[in-house]
């Protein structure tokens, strides 16, 4: 009866997604008939006709009929002039993008059910109090939860951020339009906005015409935060603690937050030459200005709402003295640019601002509301320094914005440079502006300390508010290298500094009977900075591990030590521990190296400048020995001394996280032995515990080692290097925080979170996780507030049961061998194919657009590592990417079923069954790979080859095909299923959904791509093609 039951609710709810899809195809259909003419959208609609008339064939198992009709498609397509290709892809590719739109609707939608949702706090928590797991302990378990999500400008989101603002402003039309008490008139008007916004995507150039900078891509994770996680943060910690309240009595505490964000856009280094020290520099101090900005917003709110006049003692004085103290500024013409009395908070002590006389945005909302601005943005509106933000004049005529520095500077930090009589030129016109604003604002307010009875609340907020400001200027001077020199007192550096007033405040009103005003807004802003702090994402920097030792062999031939990278670990390793016991510099001030090794030292040097209250951690990739990471202490150390001298002060913040990266199969084997080498040293191990807390962060990553030895040998290289790592920093007494490089396709190590973070070894997930998020799956997951929501509740709860309750390890060690067993065939396969058959290169080359992919300029970074034309330094993404747009997929699947038939053929087959049903590892594995063998389309790869591949090696391609089928029949022996996505139907059926144009997509792409390779100069032809690379990218639902 259950069964029944729920699958009438999955037909509702996907009834109301296909009449999303129906609504938006049918306003589509309405745009382009008036947009191309009623002649060509027939010719539209006779394609989509045939792809809908061979797809069902297909599906009903009418396969010759299917292939006749196929052809036809085919031959129409080719028939069709450029214009008319390049109109058809963008009218499928729009379709494709819309009926995406619905469906992360959609989502939204089942999550407002009405039902307890699976895998929600309040779901999670109640089967753990039914397991046995004490009140006590669940509460302490969530409040000492620390989950990392971080962002990462990995090259794989297609769509320009000005129409994914448009495709979130659909979705927020499509929410209106599930409103049941919306007027006729309310309904057109809804329609009629629709309209424009389908109009206006039409009419949208929808490729990038120029590469991002490292700056840009830094900027569009920002805009995520604004978008969507700053509003949803409050929200998901709010759920969070209503749910902890129900079940063990107690709420989450204010400050406590168990989820926080990292980035690495502006600091991923590794291969691109465009992320420099200076964007490092740029990118944080932008982070922390737009920190300020948003917070400024919420204080405005805050303050209007304040308005009561009942508060403790504590506020009562410390409300006194701002007046009292602006009373005294103003008697002796104080401004904000001298210096000021220190007040009752020691981090405290500026002019207060003058009381607010205007309304602030949103504030008549309540927080719940979204925002709008009266401009039809569903999202706050910021204005980033650099837009309309006008410095003042430089010396050399330079008044340009971060981002245009950034773009033609690539080299280290660089300030501005002045004659002495310039200086004082400068700090009076500054001054004299800030002046005469404080001068008109004091004409239309009078002073506070005049007027008897004024909401105390308001006076703390207002002097909180003015310290913000002084804060986001001296960030806006330091960002365009003016001369800045602030009084330390005068602005935020802490989110300490920041939450003591709000706290003060949370605590008046609670003690005076005002709960429930504290748990509005102000709980709001308390939560926000508790997570986000005063940099929204701490930026992780990343370098290969091949740099630090060409850096090091510099310094060793320039103090004439000999060449360090010639060494043997040993030497390495004892050269290493010596210098970082001692006191005094290895690199001389004098020294002169190479601008790529400079550039590395001065990264090291703006490390040391912003420190680890801005930076999060230093990642090492490729990292293979204990020297890849002592390197990085040692070079780390050399620059906080060197900076330190300069400052005359310690650094600030303390030194950075080192973080070796284990990523190809070699690596991973050993990652266990390296960091047992390095914990037994003692300097290594009393560092860890005295700098780190006694945590040590391992990073492993999925994608290189999915391209180096399959997604099968990779899954299980992976899951053993974890429990080494684990065991390994359990015999020092050492804690370990796992970080996962995760890919948005399964190809790269990607899928659902929830199973993900099941399927890890057991021990591995105690409570703390750092995992990343890239491309097109960040805007998937976080674009949308509630989405967001979901995914913050799923990573809490994933992780809090594979803490209390540990996914169960292999039954018996055979079950160990046979997985050694698939592995060893899986990857034989795998490489014989990939690395050493010498067809492959050329066949790969001609079955996909890969090499087109770069005129896509969907990232800052070159697509290869090094200058070479072979698989092995092709990066990952462009890997995966290019068998995705054939439908393919071939990184996800080559090789496992060699390994599982080898391993059935040996009379393991019941065991592997066995396996499924009782290992979560190896039920997740084949779970994701049937997944993806789901999104497998054999008749498209093939229409590939025939048009595409030469005949010479036409019969490679027919012998991937096999392998596809042989791999999805032993998939299926496995899982006991009677059809692949059996146990996933919603999958199946939005796969189906789409085939009526994503299939005329993969049969335009060919015949461009045969156009094209005829024609390469033809910019039209490579527009079309690209066009095509969306819409496929929309309809698959991932990239790279």
């Amino acid at each position: 009866m259950t069964d029944t039951t729920d699958d009438i609710a999955e037909e509702i709810s996907f009834q109301c997604f296909e009449d999303d899809c129906k609504l938006l195809g049918n306003l589509l259909h309405d745009v382009l008939q008036r947009e191309v003419g009623s002649q060509f959208m027939a010719k539209i609609e006779r394609i989509r006709l045939l792809a809908q008339s061979a797809s069902n064939m297909r599906l009903s198992g009418i396969e010759d009929m299917a292939e006749l009709l196929e052809k036809q498609l085919a031959s129409e397509i080719s028939e069709m002039t450029l214009e008319e290709a390049l109109k058809l892809a963008r009218a499928f590719s729009h379709y494709l993008t819309l009926m995406g739109i619905a469906e992360t609707y959609h989502r939204v939608r089942m999550g407002r059910s009405g039902t307890q949702l699976s895998k929600s706090c309040d779901d999670v928590f109640s089967q753990l109090i039914q397991g046995g797991v004490t009140p006590n302990e669940l509460y302490d378990t969530v409040c000492k939860q620390e989950v990392e999500i971080v962002l990462t400008a990995h090259p794989t989101q297609i769509n320009r951020r000005t129409l994914q603002y448009k495709h979130i402003r659909i979705a927020h039309l499509l929410e209106y339009n599930d409103r049941s008490d919306l007027a006729h008139e309310d309904r057109e008007m809804l329609i009629e906005d629709l309209v424009r916004e389908i109009t206006s995507i039409w009419q949208t150039d929808e490729l990038r015409r120029h590469k991002p900078t490292p700056v840009d891509e830094a900027r569009a994770g920002l805009n995520i935060v604004e978008q969507s996680l700053w509003k949803a943060v409050p929200h998901y910690l709010s759920r969070v603690s209503n749910a902890l309240k129900k079940h063990t009595g107690k709420p989450l505490p204010l400050t406590c937050t168990p989820i926080k964000f990292g980035s690495w856009m502006g600091g991923d280094r590794d291969g691109n030459p465009n992320v420099t020290a200076k964007v490092t520099r740029d990118v944080s101090l932008l982070s922390r200005w737009m920190t300020i900005d948003l917070y400024i917003r919420e204080v405005d709110s805050l303050r209007f709402e304040l308005s009561m006049n009942q508060c403790n003692d504590k506020l009562s004085r410390v409300a006194q003295e701002i007046l009292e103290k602006e009373t005294l500024s103003e008697n002796l013409h104080d401004n904000w640019s001298q210096p000021l009395s220190r007040s009752l908070f020691k981090h405290h002590g500026q002019q207060a601002p003058s009381l607010p006389t205007q309304l602030p945005d949103r504030a008549d909302l309540p927080a719940c509301t979204v925002y709008n601005d009266g401009s039809g943005s569903q999202y706050p509106k910021l204005e980033l320094p650099g837009t309309d933000y006008m410095p003042l004049a430089r010396e050399d005529g330079r008044g340009k914005s971060s981002s245009e520095n950034t773009s033609k500077d690539s080299g280290a930090t660089q300030r501005g440079s002045f004659s002495s009589s310039q200086l004082l030129a400068q700090r009076k016109l500054f001054a004299e502006s800030t002046i005469g604003r404080s001068s008109f604002h004091k004409l239309l307010e009078p002073s506070s300390s005049l007027r008897p009875g004024i909401a105390p609340y308001r006076i703390i907020l207002g002097d909180l508010k003015e310290k913000l400001m002084k804060t986001r200027r001296r960030l806006e001077l330091l960002l365009e290298d003016l001369p800045c020199e602030y009084d330390p007192w005068d602005y935020y550096e802490t989110k300490d500094q920041f939450l003591e007033p709000l706290l003060l405040c949370y605590e008046s009103l609670q003690s005076c009977g005002a709960g429930i005003l504290a748990d509005g807004r102000l709980a709001d802003l308390i939560r926000r900075v508790s997570t986000f702090g005063m940099v929204l994402m701490k930026l992780d920097l990343r370098q290969e591990s091949g740099r630090h030792a060409e850096t090091l062999d510099a310094i060793t031939r320039y103090l004439d030590m000999g060449t360090y990278s010639e060494w043997d670990e040993e030497k390495k390793v004892e050269f290493l521990t010596r210098e970082l016991k001692g006191k005094r510099p290895l690199v001389p001030p004098t020294i002169e190296v190479a601008p790529d090794i400079k550039e590395v030292l001065d990264t090291f040097s703006v490390a040391a400048e912003l420190g680890s209250d801005s930076l999060g951690a230093y990642v090492i990739s490729m990292a293979s020995n204990a020297s890849d990471v002592l390197a990085v202490e040692l070079l780390q150390k050399d620059a906080r001394l060197a900076v330190s001298g300069e400052l005359g002060k310690p650094c600030p913040g303390g030194t950075l996280r080192v973080v070796p990266l284990f990523e190809t199969v070699k690596d991973l084997r050993e990652a266990g032995s390296v960091i047992r080498k390095l914990l037994s040293i003692d300097w290594y191990r009393e560092h860890i515990i005295k700098n780190h807390n006694g945590h040590q962060e391992v990073m492993v990553g999925y994608s290189d080692s999915g391209k180096d030895a399959g997604r099968f040998t990779a899954a299980w290289e992976l899951y053993k290097a974890q429990g080494d790592v684990v065991a390994a920093c359990n015999e020092f007494g050492i804690k370990v925080t796992l970080f996962h490089g995760r890919g948005g396709s399964i190809g790269r190590g990607g899928g659902p979170t929830y199973l993900a973070i099941q399927s890890q070894p057991p021990g591995s997930v105690m409570g703390t996780l750092r995992s990343t998020e890239q491309g097109e799956m960040v805007q998937a997951k976080f674009g949308l507030p509630q989405t967001a929501i979901r995914q913050l509740e799923i990573y809490t709860t994933a992780v809090l049961l594979a803490t209390l309750r540990p996914p169960q390890p292999p039954r018996e060690q055979k079950w160990c061998n046979l997985m050694e067993e698939i592995s060893k065939i899986s990857c034989q396969k795998y490489r014989s194919t990939v690395y050493e058959n010498p067809e492959f290169l050329a066949y790969f080359h001609e079955a996909t657009p890969q090499a087109e992919l770069g005129f896509l300029n969907i990232g800052s970074r070159p697509t290869r590592r090094k200058a070479t034309t072979g698989i092995g330094h092709l990066r990952a993404i462009p890997w995966v990417f290019a068998w995705t747009q054939t439908r393919f997929v071939l990184p996800a699947w080559l090789g496992v079923g060699a390994g599982l038939k080898g391993v059935c053929e040996k009379g393991h087959t019941e065991d592997l069954k066995a396996m499924y049903k009782e290992w979560p590892f190896f039920q997740s594995t084949v779970d994701l790979i049937e997944m993806v063998l789901g999104k497998a389309d054999i008749p498209i790869a093939k229409h590939y080859d025939r048009v595409l591949v030469s005949e010479s090696r036409q019969e490679l391609g027919a012998e991937l095909r096999r392998e596809l089928v042989l791999t999805e029949k032993y998939v299926l022996v496995v899982s006991k299923h009677e059809k692949l996505s059996e146990n996933n139907r919603s999958l199946r059926r939005l796969i189906e959904s789409r085939l009526s144009y994503l299939n005329p997509m993969n049969m335009l792409q060919v015949e461009v791509l045969r156009r094209l390779r005829r024609d390469e100069d033809n910019n039209k032809l490579r527009d079309a093609l690209l066009i095509t690379i969306n819409g496929i990218a929309a309809g698959m639902r991932n990239t790279g």
